[in-house]
């Protein structure tokens, strides 16, 4: 499929779900942006005029690395957090809204299907960590997982590395917040129960929409919103610190359920929310705009329009405390929304922090604050 980034007017057409030429099943960009960090590409023009060039299936494909840091300083002052970890990139899960997508062209890849495809795996997380924890300058600032990334995407299962991360923070006592679209946090109820009795960890799940046909395509590798409901009741039953992201909202698509999503949270046990509004910068706008025009094209000019009217006619803002929540009409009746849900259903009641207090290293004596 040719490269619709240099014709951004471009309207993709619907797709065809018998037609798997046309559109990957599984998969939420559905063709690779150009990297701009790169000279040369790989594109096929006319695919009548090649062959051989045969269009195949899109395994996942994992591609191990010894990296030299894991723990990252976090600059952006409206995301919520001043330092993350992310112990996988890439993330197979696929959102075509993710943010994280243009990271991926730093390695050499593109922001389209190589970011679903192409995880990178941290095979030293667990080490680096320890390392990073053992340095005697550091405070014991919280640290978020999933920062980036999604620490808990299906490459997980099998490198088990969001886990050894989590248990040198259970025995250094260091806080930790964790944010997932995945079950498979649950497989590690039994550390995250342990530091959520020492009031070190906190998670967030992922809640876009109930709606599963929209699901499938939106975020497709990602976990129903009926299981993410389990995940919270489940863990909050064990002691843990549960809330939602909301996020994005994106008017004309999911928006609209912002307060069911939080009564369904609240009744599962949730006490803390947060959101953000659609913004698409980068890659992401080329992206989203093929797959919107190709998923939903009854409605695809008027969600389109409705963004840009949500970012001064753009799809995306770069101004810090803006760009996550838009402004204009839209942006505003969302904050209203969640505003009057959010009290409406007690959550963000309470004043509450990780504590950094028992933070210590092996070895040493007794507490460091």
């Amino acid at each position: 499929m040719k490269d619709i980034s240099h014709n951004p007017n471009a309207k993709p057409q619907p797709k065809n779900k018998d037609d798997e030429v046309q559109y990957h099943a599984g998969r939420g960009a559905q063709y690779n942006t150009k990297n701009r960090f790169l000279v040369n590409e790989v594109t096929k023009e006319h695919i009548e005029g090649i062959d051989d060039w045969e269009e195949k299936a899109l395994p996942t494909i994992y591609l191990e690395q010894e990296v030299k840091t894991i723990v990252n300083k976090v600059d952006s002052p409206d995301v919520g957090m001043s330092y993350s970890m992310n112990p996988y990139a890439g993330c197979e899960h696929g959102c075509i809204y993710c943010y994280a997508r243009n990271v991926h062209e730093y390695w050499g890849y593109s922001a389209g299907i190589d970011f679903e495809q192409k995880i990178i795996v941290k095979k030293n997380a667990p080490q680096l960590m320890r390392k990073f924890l053992m340095n005697p300058k550091w405070d014991a600032t919280p640290i978020m997982l999933s920062g980036n990334t999604d620490c808990y995407q299906p490459a997980e299962q099998k490198y088990r590395l969001t886990r050894g991360i989590l248990e040198v923070c259970n025995e250094f006592n260091q806080p930790v917040g964790i944010l997932t679209k995945n079950s498979w946090i649950l497989k590690d109820k039994d550390v995250l129960q342990e530091m959520g009795k020492k009031n070190i960890v906190s998670a967030m799940v992922s809640i876009t929409s109930f709606n599963e046909d929209l699901r499938r395509v939106m975020e497709p590798r990602t976990t129903t919103a009926k299981q993410k409901l389990k995940v919270i009741n489940e863990l909050s039953s064990a002691g843990v610190r549960m809330g939602i992201m909301m996020g994005p909202m994106i008017p004309g698509l999911n928006e609209h359920e912002m307060q069911r999503i939080m009564k369904a949270a609240r009744d599962n046990g949730a006490t803390f929310t947060a959101y953000t509004f659609i913004r698409l910068n980068g890659a992401i706008k080329f992206l989203f705009r093929d797959w919107l025009y190709k998923n939903f094209p009854d409605r695809a000019d008027k969600v389109w329009h409705l963004i840009e009217s949500s970012h001064d006619g753009k799809v995306n803002d770069t101004r810090f405390g803006v760009r996550m929540r838009g402004e204009g009409p839209i942006a505003q009746l969302v904050a209203q929304q969640y505003r009057k849900y959010g009290k409406l259903y007690g959550m963000n009641a309470e004043e509450w922090s990780l504590d950094r207090s028992q933070f210590r290293r092996p070895g040493a004596q007794g507490s460091l604050f």
